[in-house]
């Protein structure tokens, strides 16, 4: 069995575990049909993916936060400019996350009406809570 010798520096190790989630929502939303792409570079455009039915476009950013419970607040990190259309959260010190419709005002209650939840370690309840997000 392969065995990592090499340390890790904190700030690589964090970015790792945050495209794995990426790749965990890519992989997903593959699964429930969507074409995915991903940006070259994002840098300024706060967009993770870009998701097509084949006539209409989607961008998803995807967040991890430490949250002890769902009381927690969550920052509008995109600009009205580069608005996003639904951002999913996963909460890295538990087993669920959130999928929420991009939201106007710069900071929001991770449980807001609008957010859905799902087990983060569960297709049929991403997708089930992803469903939830009204078009635009």
């Amino acid at each position: 069995m392969p065995t990592r010798k090499t340390k890790t520096a904190p700030e690589t190790h964090q970015c790792m575990k945050n495209t794995a989630y990426e790749s965990i929502v890519k992989a997903w939303l593959m699964q429930d049909g969507w074409q995915v792409f991903s940006p070259e570079l994002d840098h300024g455009h706060q967009t993770d993916m870009l998701i097509s039915d084949g006539n209409h476009y989607y961008r998803i950013q995807v967040k991890t936060v430490g949250a002890n419970g769902k009381d927690h607040v969550v920052e509008k990190k995109w600009d009205d400019a580069n608005q996003v259309d639904v951002v999913v959260y996963f909460v890295r010190n538990s087993n669920w996350g959130m999928v929420a419709p991009a939201f106007k005002e710069t900071k929001r209650p991770l449980d807001h009406k609008e957010h859905f939840r799902f087990d983060s370690s569960s297709y049929n309840d991403f997708k089930k809570a992803f469903h939830l997000i009204p078009d635009r």
